[in-house]
C-alpha cells in the first residue's frame, strides 16, 4: 500500500491530503494565509492520527513549489523537505499552476481545449501558464501584466478555459466565445493526483537543491 502526503500552502487557501493508493484519506484545509505556518503541521499531525497512519510508513511527500505567496511557498516547501529528509522518502514537486490546471481539468474533461490558471499578484499581474489535456506546456509559467490582447492568438484557434483568482480580473477585460472562465481553484483530488502520478514516474527532487518556483 502507497501512502503519500500532499502539501499546498502557495496561496490563500493551504491544503493538506492523505492518500492512500488511488484514495484520498483525510483532508484539511486553512483559509487563513497568515496561519498557514501554524496550520501545517498540526494538520499533518491530525491527518496522520486520524486515519492511523505512522509517519514512517508515508512513501513521499508532494508539495506546490510556487508560484504564489513568498511566505507560503517557503513555508509548504521547507516543511515538505524536512519531512523527506527526517523519513528517507522521497520528495514530489509540481507547480501551483500546474494543480490548478488538473483541478480544471477535473472538471471540463475537455481534451482539445487549454487551461489556463492565474494567480493573482498585483493590480493587472498574474503568475499563469497554459497546458493542454496532457498537461504539456503550451505557455510557461510566467508572470503576466493582463491587458485586451492577452492570448489573442491562443484564443483565435483553441477553446481556453480560465481559472483562479487571477481570472477574475481577465474575465472583466476580455470578451471572447473561446473564453470560459471557472471558479474552480485547486482542489485535494488534483494534489493527490499529481503526487500520485510523479511517484510512480519517480519524478523526485534531490532534497538539499529543491528551489521554490516564486517567478520574481
Amino acid at each position: 500500500m502507497i501512502h503519500l502526503l500532499s502539501i499546498h500552502t502557495a496561496t490563500e487557501t493551504a491544503i493538506v491530503s492523505l492518500l492512500s493508493d488511488e484514495k484520498i484519506l483525510g483532508t484539511l484545509t486553512n483559509h487563513e494565509p497568515r496561519e498557514h505556518a501554524a496550520f501545517l503541521h498540526i494538520a499533518i499531525k491530525e491527518l496522520l492520527d486520524r486515519h492511523n497512519v505512522n509517519a514512517k510508513d508515508l512513501n513521499a511527500i508532494g508539495v506546490t513549489s510556487g508560484p504564489g505567496s513568498y511566505t507560503g511557498i517557503r513555508v509548504g516547501l521547507a516543511s515538505a523537505k524536512g519531512l523527506s529528509f527526517a523519513l528517507k522518502i522521497p520528495l514530489v514537486m509540481f507547480t501551483s499552476l500546474e494543480a490548478m490546471a488538473v483541478s480544471a481539468i477535473e472538471i471540463v474533461s475537455d481534451t482539445k481545449a487549454y487551461y489556463c490558471p492565474m494567480i493573482d499578484a498585483r493590480r493587472m499581474e498574474v503568475f499563469t501558464a497554459v497546458y493542454n489535456y496532457d498537461l504539456e506546456e503550451i505557455i510557461s509559467p510566467c508572470a503576466m501584466i493582463l491587458n485586451e490582447s492577452s492570448f489573442f492568438e491562443t484564443l483565435k484557434n483553441h477553446k481556453m478555459f480560465f481559472s483562479g483568482r487571477g481570472a477574475n480580473k481577465f474575465q472583466k477585460i476580455i470578451n471572447h466565445t473561446n473564453a470560459t472562465f471557472l471558479r474552480e481553484q485547486i482542489s485535494a483530488m488534483a494534489l493527490a493526483k499529481i503526487t500520485m502520478k510523479k511517484y510512480k514516474k519517480n519524478d523526485f527532487q534531490n532534497i538539499p537543491y529543491a528551489q521554490p518556483l516564486y517567478i520574481k
